[in-house]
């Protein structure tokens, strides 16, 4: 990974880690978040991954309907299954939130409202689900949460579809929802460069996570 943008120097850092397989952004999460300490800065990874299923810790197997030749993975976020694959931006957010006097509520409100601005950016109406995290449009889903806390710090994030492939998708129950239609940006006619998107929704997490702007 490399870091692209740092912030003010005692709050919020910028790092892409591009296209790669899930393990090993899973396990530097891990590492990063159990050696986290008080004056450790918060960070927003961003990039893709390669095909993979994505088990939550409230996922039942019956939502697993025919994964093929797509690995699949039991993590420790919340939520059920879902897909990542390239041309999906994903957002991973250590951030301690104990810090920022973010509830885990508050957290999830602030990730969902992101992605719902960044969308009216594009004209585009989006909403939240109370009782079903992530951001719909209309009875379609384009992005979905799932977090972990531990000792006050959040890490894991969100995946929003960008252009994909949405096939893999039927594979499962996305998010425990059987038949839950997925849609992307590019069915809207948005076609821009995901690393322009990723900068946009950035900078719209910063500010909807409370972080302090250095410029």
């Amino acid at each position: 990974m490399h870091t692209v943008t740092t912030q003010h120097p005692a709050m919020l850092i910028f790092r892409q880690f591009g296209l790669c397989e899930y393990n090993s952004i899973l396990k530097a999460m891990r590492t990063f978040t159990m050696g986290r300490n008080a004056a450790t800065m918060d960070e927003l990874w961003w990039g893709e991954h390669l095909p993979i299923f994505t088990k939550g810790i409230s996922s039942k197997e019956e939502h697993l309907l025919s994964p093929g030749d797509i690995p699949v993975v039991q993590v420790d976020r919340g939520g059920q299954i879902t897909y990542h694959g390239p041309g999906q931006l994903i957002i991973y957010c250590l951030v301690d939130i104990h810090r920022l006097g973010l509830g885990v509520r508050a957290l999830v409100t602030a990730l969902e409202q992101s992605v719902i601005e960044l969308l009216k950016a594009y004209n585009i109406l989006a909403h939240a689900r109370p009782k079903a995290p992530g951001v719909y449009i209309g009875e379609s889903k384009i992005a979905s949460l799932g977090l972990r806390i531990w000792r006050g710090c959040a890490y894991h994030g969100l995946s929003f579809n960008v252009e994909m492939d949405l096939e893999p998708f039927n594979r499962i129950n996305p998010c425990g929802v059987s038949g839950l239609r997925m849609t992307q940006l590019c069915d809207f006619g948005v076609k821009q460069n995901l690393d322009a998107i990723a900068a946009n929704l950035l900078l719209l997490l910063r500010r909807n996570l409370g972080h302090i702007c250095s410029n």
